[in-house]
């Protein structure tokens, strides 16, 4: 019976994920249609423009698939709690998360690839991060919704913060919320894990890993694995 309900639960959320990429290729479908409508093929001037086309409809995709996901868990308010539950998908914020991840993975691993600016951010909010004004947020936001930045902040490329961990021995998962103040630095390719806080002015050096529930203090600059303050 249990592994009854895992199956059925897995394939449902596959068939969410599968239904939310498929509405992704809808304005690209509308676009190619637009294009066998307005010009004519047979035209040479068409097939040294064809590069053009191609592009604007490969970057039409890359916006469509981020935005139609981000909307679904924006309008739909899919968000889950901190605590820890069971990993079990019987608990509602367990099943949300499972949802997000099918959701949001995806269109994460869009934006590790393709550069799409200010786009990021936006796409963040609408799963319900709060980020501040003049901050750059690189690398990877494994929990947007546990996970809030303050103003005139940096996080490098290859950085990643966690909100979440599984304890699999016991069978549960632990959400935190994870919290960067402003004017923060934190450096290309340090972790972050789940109920962190950065307190004001706080510089997190590359590579550095900072435990979970740590508070790092306002104004210093930490390093090291794990994370220890150095001036």
């Amino acid at each position: 019976m249990l592994l009854g309900k895992k199956l059925s639960s897995s394939i449902l959320l596959s068939m969410v994920s599968l239904f939310v990429l498929t509405l992704g290729f809808f304005p690209l479908v509308l676009y190619i249609r637009l294009l066998l409508i307005l010009v004519d093929i047979q035209n040479i001037l068409y097939w040294f423009s064809l590069p053009f086309f191609i592009s604007i409809g490969f970057i039409l995709l890359l916006i469509s698939q981020i935005l139609i996901s981000g909307l679904i868990i924006y309008i739909f308010h899919i968000t889950y709690e901190p605590g820890v539950y069971n990993y079990h998908v019987k608990n509602k914020n367990v099943f949300k998360w499972m949802l997000i991840c099918s959701l949001y993975t995806p269109a994460r691993k869009f934006m590790e690839i393709f550069p799409i600016g200010g786009l990021k951010n936006f796409y963040y909010r609408l799963l319900g991060m709060r980020i501040g004004k003049n901050t750059l947020v690189g690398g990877v936001i494994k929990d947007p919704c546990v996970t809030s930045f303050g103003s005139n902040t940096t996080m490098g490329e290859y950085a990643i913060i966690y909100g979440h961990i599984h304890d699999y021995s016991n069978g549960t998962i632990s959400i935190k919320k994870v919290t960067i103040g402003d004017n923060c630095v934190i450096g290309a390719g340090a972790i972050i894990m789940p109920g962190v806080t950065l307190q004001d002015n706080v510089i997190v050096a590359a590579g550095a890993v900072v435990p979970q529930d740590k508070v790092l203090e306002s104004g210093k600059i930490y390093a090291g694995i794990p994370a220890k303050p150095i001036s």
